[in-house]
Order: structure tokens, then C-alpha cells, then sequence
């Protein structure tokens, strides 16, 4: 698992949560962008990416 990938995981993880709750359609973009860096790190350490749309994520789906 290389650092630069948990930082972008970790990162992506506090966009999506602060904004996945959201209303408006630039909290569901901002949680999107946020899932989407999630990926790039999960990606990047050798997980598979989260498919679920934001706020749905089923926690046994994901495992690597």
C-alpha cells in the first residue's frame, strides 16, 4: 500500500461523507468528485473501486 494512495483514499473518504447528504446538485457533484479520488487511491494500493453511488455504500461489497 503505497502512501500516496491511502493519503488520496483517506482524502476522497472526507469529501464524499461531508457531501453525500447534500441536496443540491454541487453537493452530489462535490460527493462524486470525492468518490471518484477515493477510487484513484483504492486503485492505486490494488483494491477494487467503489461502484455504489455515494452515500451507498454497501461495507461487505468492497473488500479487496
Amino acid at each position: 500500500m503505497s502512501i500516496k494512495g491511502q493519503i488520496k483514499e483517506a482524502a476522497g473518504y472526507v469529501k464524499e461523507e461531508a457531501y453525500e447528504h447534500g441536496t443540491s446538485p454541487e453537493d452530489k457533484a462535490k460527493a462524486q468528485e470525492g468518490r471518484n479520488l477515493r477510487n484513484e487511491g483504492r486503485i492505486e494500493d490494488g483494491k477494487k473501486p467503489m461502484t455504489t453511488e455515494p452515500g451507498t455504500t454497501d461495507k461487505h461489497d468492497n473488500k479487496a
